[in-house]
């Protein structure tokens, strides 16, 4: 089974940079996308947010750059997570990082 997605955008909340109890580093932020796609050919606006995460050692060194505003390229895979609360949401998992 493939889950795999791309999205480019605009940081806008972060990036939080923690690390777990068992000592692995976590940089979480949102990315704002927003673009023209076309849909049944006719152009359509689109926009979107969506929490991002990145983890492991080798994380470090593709977020030290990020900021808030930050225009990046992520990609990785989606996953459903529950909060403590009860609430879910998708969050993209990247396990790659470009700035463009």
């Amino acid at each position: 089974m493939t889950n795999r997605m791309v999205l480019s955008g605009v940081i806008t909340n972060g990036p939080i940079r923690k690390q777990s109890p068992a000592g692995i580093p976590h940089c979480h932020f949102v990315l704002e996308h927003r673009s023209e796609q076309q849909e049944a050919a006719l152009p359509r606006q689109v926009y979107c947010r969506l929490p991002v995460v990145i983890s492991g050692q080798g994380s470090q060194s593709k977020t030290q750059h990020l900021a808030l505003g930050s225009n990046i390229k992520v990609s990785g895979f989606l996953a459903y997570q529950t909060s403590r609360n009860g609430a879910g949401k998708l969050v993209l998992h990247a396990d790659d990082i470009i700035d463009i």
